[in-house]
């Protein structure tokens, strides 16, 4: 009923024909949706315009097309409206990447409790195994820098939440981190003292003791924070 109450709203018709449909009909897994001329009869509009709104829904990451095998709904995913937003808004002023990364570290922080007592063992094995190769990268004979084992720890520990939103922005915000280059930051030290807080963060998920890694991830955060001050142009995190 709330459902029904809310599709009368007019703020929810303001999303286009095309993805009005998308949402009442087809399923993400496994459906395929009609050719662009029956759709546009069924909707009543030009083929033409039919396109324009199939490609906004595929800048949302809700369909998926390709050459011979048509249109498929995606299953829902928030990252790429907010990737798309934020890199407009990067580009615009990229001291904005700043205020974003702070929205990031808040909706860390506010999910850390729900999101690592969901852990499985499997995800702990997968965390220990991330901490593990970092370290061999930054204590190699040349040194790496371990960014892709950084961005999987962060994700991997609020997956579980199966929350599109929390995800949405998580992602979003290693996207465009990676975009501003702020992935192929060299600092030794700094790097070391990220991964001497994972590690603690990740010691503590597995002993069940949340507090003490939230403590970690608090103290990591306010690191993070500092380097930001310190560096020129938008190197922040």
């Amino acid at each position: 009923m709330l459902v029904s109450m809310l599709r009368d709203r007019a703020s929810l018709d303001q999303i286009s024909d095309f993805m009005k449909y998308l949402a009442s009909n087809g399923n993400a897994e496994t459906d395929r949706l009609p050719p662009l001329t029956e759709l546009s009869q069924e909707l009543g509009i030009s083929v033409a315009s039919l396109r324009e709104q199939l490609e906004v829904a595929r800048t949302f990451g809700l369909v998926e097309v390709r050459p011979k095998t048509g249109i498929r709904k995606l299953p829902y995913t928030f990252t790429p409206a907010v990737v798309n937003s934020l890199a407009y808004a990067v580009r615009t002023d990229d001291r904005l990447f700043r205020s974003f990364s702070d929205l990031r570290n808040h909706v860390e922080m506010a999910y850390w409790y729900q999101a690592v007592a969901l852990l499985t063992p499997e995800d702990h094995e997968g965390l220990r195994g991330l901490v593990k190769c970092a370290l061999e990268k930054l204590h190699g004979s040349r040194v790496q820098i371990p960014h892709a084992e950084h961005r999987e720890l962060h994700l991997l520990i609020y997956r579980r939440l199966n929350n599109p939103f929390v995800m949405g922005i998580l992602e979003a915000y290693w996207e465009i981190y990676e975009a501003v280059g702020l992935d192929i930051y060299t600092d030794l030290n700094y790097l070391e003292r990220v991964w001497s807080y994972h590690q603690r963060m990740v010691d503590t998920i597995i002993a069940g003791n949340f507090a003490a890694g939230y403590q970690a991830l608090v103290e990591h955060t306010d690191l993070i924070f500092q380097r930001s001050r310190t560096l020129s142009n938008q190197k922040f995190e």
